[in-house]
């Protein structure tokens, strides 16, 4: 049974680009609902702008687009857009207490937890497991379609 009023779940907090939804992706939204009893799983789709710096070229979907598939899903509590640039304050107005990460994420981790106790927020960070890789990858995907 989820409790109604978020303040009293354990808020969990999950990044991505969610470009092309494919089932390592449901498998994300899955693992990171299940890591505490009463969860509140809240995904931050990445802005286009950050997805070019990060990989390189902008994702195929664009960010309302890639927002309203998750919504779609029913699988999370809430959806979010990512920050533009402080990614940190984008956290901090969430104010989860744990934040997932993909087993594949490097970009903006390195030191995240000491960085938000230092703004005031204590997290506990959790590697999630990966879903068949070689399988259900976005890249897979997208070079797939060309």
């Amino acid at each position: 049974m989820l409790i109604e009023n978020p303040k009293l779940q354990t808020r969990i907090m999950l990044f991505g680009t969610f470009d092309i939804l494919h089932p390592g992706h449901l498998s994300l939204f899955v693992q990171a609902k299940k890591l505490f009893k009463n969860s509140y799983l809240i995904v931050s789709v990445a802005r286009g702008v950050n997805v070019k710096k990060i990989k390189g070229k902008k994702p195929l979907n664009s960010e309302r687009v890639r927002l309203k598939n998750i919504k779609n899903l029913n699988l999370v509590d809430r959806v979010v857009l990512g920050a533009k640039e402080d990614y940190l304050s984008h956290i901090l107005k969430e104010s989860p207490s744990v934040i997932a990460l993909g087993y594949d994420q490097k970009e903006y981790t390195e030191g995240l937890a000491k960085k938000l106790v230092e703004k005031g927020l204590k997290v506990k960070i959790i590697r999630l497991k990966s879903y068949f890789p070689k399988k259900y990858k976005s890249s897979i995907f997208k070079r797939k379609m060309i």
